[in-house]
């Protein structure tokens, strides 16, 4: 397939070249929902650019409590450990929205890494973005309230999907690190404000500008950057 008809950014945009020493290893999968891609503290083996879909990354607390670190749609890859000369997290990395994407074996990767500067500098700028959305979600959970917390979730989703989001109450919690008692509300009132619409497993975003307004600058140029630059 020509590296134009792909829909991930990184490798979209990748010199022609460095495509090249990627295509042979890629191939394609489909990313069902909650789908695992990598398991805290094990060796990763590969990575994913998906073309649709989400992928969550997760850290977990001693006593199983989950809260949502980074989200990973077109605009990324996972194994951002694996960039950054490590070979496994201790987050764990799962879709939360079904799509499909490419995978590629991890040593692959590493030797095309080896063998090209101009690979290794876009993906190094990926995983500096991704840093940077982790930091930017520390600092919005500690600050903001549950409803600006959960408009900034759905707006960045929204970025990396097309129109409707699937997902369930009990999920949204967990991607919070909240309770789902709290999260409905924060849903209910959203709806109330005609923000979004939503029905059991299903929210669609009818008032955008609204919907930021209400982050109070917690959904900011950092939330919309894909691939390590700022969307238009």
């Amino acid at each position: 397939m020509p590296q134009s008809n792909f829909r991930n950014d990184i490798l979209k945009t990748l010199a022609p070249e460095d495509f090249a020493l990627l295509q042979p290893s890629m191939h394609r999968v489909e990313l069902a929902i909650k789908a695992r891609l990598e398991v805290s503290h094990q060796p990763i083996e590969h990575v994913y650019f998906p073309e649709t879909g989400i992928a969550s990354v997760v850290a977990t607390m001693t006593g199983g409590r989950q809260s949502e670190v980074g989200i990973i749609g077109h605009d990324g890859v996972t194994g951002v450990a694996v960039i950054l000369g490590q070979d496994r997290s201790p987050n764990e990395t799962y879709i939360q929205v079904a799509g499909y994407g490419w995978c590629l074996p991890v040593e692959d990767l590493r030797l095309a890494i080896t063998q090209s500067q101009t690979l290794r500098e876009p993906l190094l700028r990926y995983a500096h973005a991704f840093l940077v959305q982790s930091s930017r979600t520390a600092l919005v959970n500690g600050h903001s309230k549950i409803e600006e917390r959960l408009a900034r979730w759905l707006l960045m989703v929204h970025d990396r999907t097309e129109g409707k989001i699937y997902l369930t109450h009990e999920f949204l919690a967990t991607m919070l690190g909240a309770q789902r008692p709290g999260v409905t509300t924060a849903l209910q009132m959203l709806e109330y404000r005609g923000l979004i619409h939503a029905r059991r497993g299903e929210i669609t975003i009818v008032d955008r500008p609204g919907m930021i307004k209400l982050t109070r600058g917690a959904y900011g140029e950092e939330e919309q950057r894909h691939f390590g630059i700022a969307s238009a």
